[in-house]
């Protein structure tokens, strides 16, 4: 993530809005607009189109651009969870050059995504493993679901230069002094991953049988039980932290069921960051309007 190009303009597309935020020269000055959408304009989907209303998307796109005066420049694309898959692999050797690295990852992967290695883009980074050996974050992607977004970016005159999931984003807002749980619900998706140190420790994205409004806490418990048990397992200690995103007023009924069984501190992604001094006053307003993956984003220009 070190190495990312970081644009001044971030856009956001997500199944119930599209979201642009315009980082000034001044690092005190942001700028940042919201348009919702109409319900099922998009479908996020690792194997099938996207876009079910496409000029629906295409016109909010444009009305964020309007405002932010968005217009030939490079941007950051930030695309629902379900389109990019993330997995966190052990090797005991692993090549150093990309040139090497990337068809080894591709073979490795080929079992675990549903479509053709040659059909994907693929994105990785090294990072500190638990034990001997090389921990490798991979990225992966179709590559037309991913021309797809870009697709709606370029007919807007703008140019996708990064693309991220939302919640790859939003792992920067987390403090990973200790082993830190965040569950991120957008839609029927739940994004579940785990940090601690500075490392990616687990990471897993499912669909979910209801909707947001209609999650229960129990069904909740279920879905991130598989990831925290794996955590468990394979670190030998349990979860520190839980953060919670995408529940809004709804969080209070999950505190006590989710502290009953982690036996750590529960709070909202976004609210921890504020009263643990990670974002900056300038950062409020998106955080006012949970756009924590473009929050995250802004953390990883600092």
């Amino acid at each position: 993530m070190d190495a990312t190009p970081h644009p001044n303009l971030a856009i956001e597309i997500s199944p119930e809005r599209i979201a642009g935020v315009r980082f000034g020269r001044a690092a005190t000055h942001i700028s940042y607009d919201v348009e919702p959408l109409p319900k099922g304009a998009i479908v996020p989907s690792a194997i099938e189109a996207n876009l079910a209303n496409a000029a629906a998307v295409k016109a909010a796109v444009a009305r964020v651009c309007q405002t932010l005066g968005a217009k030939d420049e490079d941007a950051a694309l930030l695309v629902p969870d379900p389109v990019i898959r993330v997995f966190v692999q052990h090797f005991d050797e692993f090549p150093r050059s990309q040139e090497e690295a990337i068809p080894m990852l591709r073979w490795k992967l080929k079992k675990s995504v549903p479509f053709e290695a040659e059909e994907t883009l693929l994105s990785f980074m090294r990072q500190a493993p638990k034990a001997e050996g090389v921990d490798v974050v991979t990225a992966i992607a179709r590559l037309r679901i991913i021309k797809e977004y870009e697709g709606v970016l370029q007919e807007a005159s703008l140019r996708p230069g990064v693309v991220l999931s939302t919640t790859l984003a939003a792992v920067s807002l987390l403090e990973d002094q200790k082993p830190t749980l965040l569950a991120r619900v957008a839609g029927t998706s739940l994004t579940t991953a785990i940090v601690r140190e500075g490392v990616l420790a687990g990471y897993r994205c499912t669909e979910l049988p209801v909707h947001t409004d209609a999650l229960t806490p129990q069904l909740l418990l279920e879905e991130i039980y598989p990831l925290a048990a794996y955590y468990q397992d394979t670190w030998q200690e349990g979860i520190q932290a839980v953060r919670v995103a995408g529940l809004g007023n709804r969080l209070p009924d999950f505190v006590p069921p989710l502290e009953e069984e982690f036996k750590c501190p529960v709070r909202s992604l976004l609210s921890a960051a504020v009263s643990d001094g990670n974002l900056r006053a300038e950062a409020r307003p998106l955080a006012d309007q949970e756009l924590d993956g473009l929050v995250g984003w802004m953390l990883h220009r600092d």
